[in-house]
């Protein structure tokens, strides 16, 4: 124990020395000599207590101030390498009490908490203590760190609709940008000459056929309902946390799939069944030249294709005979090669592929599945949407004609009038709306029944 400053003006040192235990006199003279001032002690009148505002704990005293009514003390600590001892006098029922005795009180009695924050530094033990609760409500959220992943749920309303709006503005100046660029390099020499040699589509063989047949126009129908459907079934196994429902095949209920899952995958088995019977039709018939290209010249007007139609000029074309580079270069990939990457990868993710083949495993994991599958849904989205404005953008009745109504001619100004494609999109628009809306636990559990056991939460 470290004896203070006098309780009076000229007095003694408090407390007196008869009151420090024989094992802290040594310690508490030095202690004087190196560091004094810190336990000053003076005369204080208070009335009342206050918590402590540092977050001090029991483990780490400080000095404390008890306030009687007529008279009182105060008595300071010291700390020193993590260890304190505290003293303190106290007067109670308005009595004044002895030196000694407030020195005996001191060290029996507990330490009162602080009225002031710390100014002893409490040692290199406190860094590691937990915050207190009233605190740690009090501190301020930390900001976030470097590369930590941001929810749209962090945001509010404002500030989603303000950054939709800056993005929203930063594209069109962009895409004016990309259209200002296009008509610079097409009125210019090199790329009149360009556009002059490379129109934006090549010759097909003498063989391929002309026109599009009744079965393309009902397998290109069904790749976009099953399609449609599968995105968003996809899109609720990624996000969704609690299923409504879970279905398990008769012959093994302890394989337990979402009920999600579950129509996401028998989706699939229909959409790759209508892909299987359209590339088989494409070969047989000899559509297959139509989307599949035949000469390397198919780049060079591909990029023709791709000037001309950022430049808000649409190439000169008529999809009944001939399809321009750019869209044949997108329909085969479409079909050759985003389509077997969805399969390969979601095959790997489903049910089908072996559990304990581990060399198989090895070889293709199921993160790399993972890596491929949603980037090839994001293209299949993205083809989707531009392939629509396309078709609506550049003849709608003429495209919808031939993609719907297998109307169509040599002649491009040809059925530019006839409304039947027209009223056949409208009809499947209505029937995709329906699927969409009917696709829920209410419809789906009765026909999931028919395959296997469903379980509802």
């Amino acid at each position: 124990m470290r004896r203070g400053l006098p309780r009076e003006p000229g007095g003694a040192p408090w407390p007196p020395a008869s009151a420090i235990p024989p094992s802290a006199a040594q310690p508490a003279a030095a202690e004087e000599e190196n560091r004094a001032g810190i336990g000053d002690v003076e005369p204080a009148r208070a009335t009342s207590v206050s918590a402590p505002e540092s977050g001090a704990d029991a483990e780490t005293p400080a000095p404390a101030t008890v306030s009687g009514t007529d008279s009182g003390a105060e008595a300071g600590t010291a700390a020193r390498s993590g260890e304190t001892v505290a003293a303190s006098a106290a007067s109670i029922d308005d009595h004044e009490v002895s030196p000694a005795a407030s020195a005996n009180d001191a060290v029996a009695s507990p330490r009162p908490p602080l009225t002031v924050p710390r100014t002893v530094w409490p040692g290199a033990a406190a860094r590691n203590r937990a915050t207190p609760p009233a605190l740690a409500q009090k501190r301020p959220t930390a900001p976030l760190r470097a590369g930590a992943k941001t929810r749209l749920a962090d945001f509010s309303p404002v500030q989603l609709l303000g950054s939709t709006a800056v993005l929203g503005v930063f594209a069109l100046a962009l895409v004016g940008i990309a259209v200002l660029i296009a008509r610079f390099v097409l009125a210019i020499g090199p790329g009149r000459e360009f556009l002059a040699a490379f129109p934006g589509e090549y010759h097909l063989p003498a063989s391929a056929p002309v026109g599009l047949p009744a079965w393309l126009n009902w397998s290109h129908f069904l790749n976009s309902f099953f399609l449609l459907l599968i995105i968003r079934t996809g899109w609720q196994v990624r996000r969704e946390k609690r299923p409504a429902a879970f279905w398990s095949p008769r012959n093994n209920k302890k394989r337990r799939i979402s009920l999600a899952l579950w129509f996401h995958q028998a989706l699939d088995i229909l959409w790759i069944a209508n892909g299987v019977v359209f590339v088989v039709l494409l070969f047989v018939t000899g559509q297959w030249m139509r989307i599949v290209p035949t000469s390397w010249e198919v780049f060079p007007h591909a990029l023709s294709a791709a000037l001309q139609y950022a430049s808000l000029d649409w190439p000169t074309e008529n999809g009944w005979v001939n399809y321009n580079s750019l869209q044949q270069l997108s329909y085969f990939a479409i079909t050759f090669v985003a389509a077997p990457l969805a399969i390969i990868s979601g095959v790997r993710l489903s049910g089908v592929w072996p559990k304990d083949a581990e060399r198989l495993n090895k070889l293709y994991p199921a993160e790399w599945a993972r890596k491929v599958h949603f980037p090839t849904m994001l293209f299949f989205v993205a083809f989707i949407v531009v392939h629509v404005a396309l078709v609506l953008a550049t003849g709608a009745l003429r495209n919808l004609n031939h993609m719907y109504a297998a109307r169509g001619s040599e002649d491009p100004a040809a059925y530019t009038s006839d409304p039947t494609g027209l009223l056949i999109f409208a009809a499947s628009l209505v029937v995709m709306a329906a699927a969409w809306v009917a696709a829920r636990p209410a419809v789906l559990v009765p026909i999931a029944r028919l395959f296997g056991e469903v379980k509802q939460r």
